[in-house]
C-alpha cells in the first residue's frame, strides 16, 4: 500500500513539474539570471563611469560617516559607521535600468502583440455575427415570403372551387404538385 501511495505522490509531483506554469517559470528565471548579468555589466560598464566622472570612478565608492573616524584599516575593513549610499544608488539604477527595459523590450511589445490578437479576434467575432444575423434576416425573408404566396395562392384556390374560369384550374393541388418546389398542398 505504502507503494502505491509512493507511487501516487510521484505521479503528482510528476503532474505540478508538467503543468505549464512551472515550466514557464523556470525558463523565466533561467533567462532572468542571464539579463540580470547584461543588466549588471551596462551599469558597471556604462553607468557607474559616466556618474562617476564626477567624482570616483565607482558609485560603491560613495559613502558618508556617521560615527567617525571613518575609513578603511589596512586588513580593507570599514573602520566607523558608514552609510554606503552609492552602493544604494548602485542598485537603484540597476533596478530601473532592468525595469525599462523588461518594459520597453518584453511587456510593451507582447501588449501590442495581445491587443492585435484581441483587435483581430473581435474582428472575426464581428464579422460572424454579422453573417448569423445576415442569415437570420434573410431567413425571415423567405418564411415571409412563403406565407405571402401561400396566402395568395390559398386565395386562387379559393376562387378555382368557385368557378373561376381564368386559366388557372391546373394551378390547384393535382396529384402532390402545386406550382412551386415546396411540399403539395
Amino acid at each position: 500500500m505504502s507503494e502505491k501511495k509512493q507511487e501516487s505522490v510521484l505521479a503528482g509531483f510528476k503532474a505540478f513539474l508538467m503543468r505549464g506554469n512551472v515550466v514557464d517559470l523556470a525558463v523565466a528565471v533561467v533567462i532572468g539570471a542571464a539579463f540580470t548579468n547584461i543588466v549588471n555589466s551596462v551599469v558597471k560598464g556604462i553607468i557607474s563611469p559616466l556618474v562617476g566622472a564626477v567624482g570616483t570612478k565607482s558609485l560603491d565608492g560613495y559613502t558618508s560617516c556617521l560615527k567617525g573616524p571613518c575609513g578603511i584599516d589596512a586588513k580593507g575593513d570599514a573602520i566607523g559607521v558608514n552609510i554606503l549610499w552609492g552602493s544604494v544608488l548602485n542598485a537603484a539604477l540597476t533596478f530601473l535600468i532592468t525595469a525599462a527595459v523588461v518594459y520597453f523590450l518584453m511587456v510593451l511589445p507582447m501588449a501590442k502583440y495581445l491587443a492585435k490578437v484581441e483587435q483581430r479576434r473581435r474582428a472575426k467575432e464581428g464579422v460572424q455575427e454579422t453573417m448569423e444575423i445576415t442569415e437570420l434576416v434573410v431567413l425571415k425573408e423567405i418564411r415571409d415570403e412563403l406565407v405571402a404566396q401561400r396566402a395568395h395562392q390559398n386565395g386562387q384556390y379559393g376562387q378555382v372551387g368557385q368557378g373561376n374560369q381564368g386559366g388557372q384550374a391546373g394551378y390547384g393541388n393535382q396529384g402532390g404538385h402545386s406550382g412551386h418546389a415546396g411540399p403539395g398542398y
